[in-house]
């Protein structure tokens, strides 16, 4: 097994130097032409997996305030009265063809979850899948990604677990700390909230375009630049002001996570499409048909709690596109959004107030 320690504390500036010379003598391998998804489209769909995790036992614990029942972001275990733990894990095929960049995607996308339950990262341990023909440089240079995010994150990488698979994954497991009484749910959203969105949409798109090589260098770039952000800035923005219900959009697209908040709360969530967010060159994409399949898995899951659209079709779309690494959807209270949105823009962080929660109707959310 290759040690996972490879890019820990102690690879000095020699190794880093080392690394790249041998990364530049080799022929340039593009990852994500190794995987026929990329990032969190590769996510089994939420309807799927719903129905696979309804048939297991049921655990009974008192300290266990948040489990799988709510499908939230991570699970919380009560430790103390002040101290509650949060755990979580995830991981996933390329998303970018540097092997850097992968890595500290993967860790900004793994480490968003304690973000979104509004806690603070602890340590992390690496998942690692890697074929075993393919040069080990490569290797270290995802492990390096991830390396310099848990560390951006003031976290500690503690070790890790690697196994041999022709297409290379990677991500990892995180446990985080906040308090038992004071951490975000995806469901506790209220009438009147306004929602907001941290990160542009599109990840899933533009990542469809490059496999199809037709995207542009500035789609490209600003999705990259939106996926490696952690989402602590806008926790930390959040954190100052009342909040209802809170989740990041990953994989379930906008559509999937908002229909999970909606039906948890029992509210409806009304979207204006034409509020979204949106990444360079998205709407051409999208309206050549790049969309990618787990798009339309999310839009069948939304589609059970029920859904209205008044939108265009691109914009119906990005709705469900499936994201990697992408914001927090929010829902706070009216009265507190404005400043909230003015502190999030002062962090400059592409953010936007994206529609509001409404008292329960006979569908989940709403697209305007």
């Amino acid at each position: 097994e290759i040690l996972i320690g490879l890019v820990g504390s102690e690879m000095c500036i020699r190794d880093r130097v080392k690394t790249e010379r041998k990364l530049s003598k080799m022929e340039k391998v593009y990852l994500t032409k190794l995987a026929p998804n990329c990032g969190c489209a590769a996510k089994v769909g939420p309807g799927t997996l719903a129905g696979v995790l309804c048939g297991l036992p049921k655990f009974q614990d008192p300290n266990l305030l948040v489990g799988t029942e709510t499908s939230d972001d991570a699970a919380v275990y009560r430790i103390s009265d002040e101290l509650a733990m949060i755990q979580t894990l995830d991981f996933f095929t390329p998303v970018a063809d540097d092997p850097y960049d992968f890595g500290q995607i993967a860790a900004a996308n793994a480490l968003s979850d304690v973000y979104a339950m509004g806690g603070e990262p602890k340590t992390a341990l690496n998942i690692v899948a890697f074929p075993k023909d393919m040069d080990t440089a490569i290797l270290g240079e995802i492990l390096e990604g991830g390396a310099d995010k848990v560390m951006e994150a003031g976290a500690v990488l503690a070790g890790g677990h690697t196994i041999q698979d022709d297409t290379p994954k990677y991500g990892l497991s995180v446990t985080g700390f906040v308090h038992p009484e004071k951490f975000w749910k995806n469901y506790g959203a209220q009438t009147g909230d306004r929602l907001i969105l941290t990160k542009p949409l599109g990840t899933g798109i533009v990542n469809t375009a490059i496999k199809a090589d037709m995207v542009s260098e500035e789609a490209r770039e600003a999705a990259l630049k939106s996926m490696k952000t952690l989402n602590r800035y806008a926790r930390d923005v959040l954190k100052r002001h009342i909040v209802h219900a809170c989740t990041d959009v990953t994989g379930f697209g906008l559509g999937g996570h908002g229909t999970e908040m909606a039906d948890g709360s029992k509210k409806t969530l009304v979207i204006d499409a034409k509020a979204l967010p949106i990444l360079p060159d998205v709407e051409e994409y999208a309206s050549m048909g790049l969309i990618p399949g787990g798009a339309y898995r999310n839009r069948e899951f939304a589609a059970k709690s029920g859904y209205i659209s008044t939108a265009e079709l691109w914009r119906e779309d990005l709705v469900f596109d499936p994201q990697t690494s992408g914001g927090l959807l929010a829902a706070v209270p009216a009265d507190e959004a404005e400043e909230i949105l003015l502190e999030l823009s002062e962090s400059a962080l592409s953010c936007a107030m994206i529609g509001e929660v409404t008292d329960r109707e006979n569908h989940a959310l709403e697209i305007r």
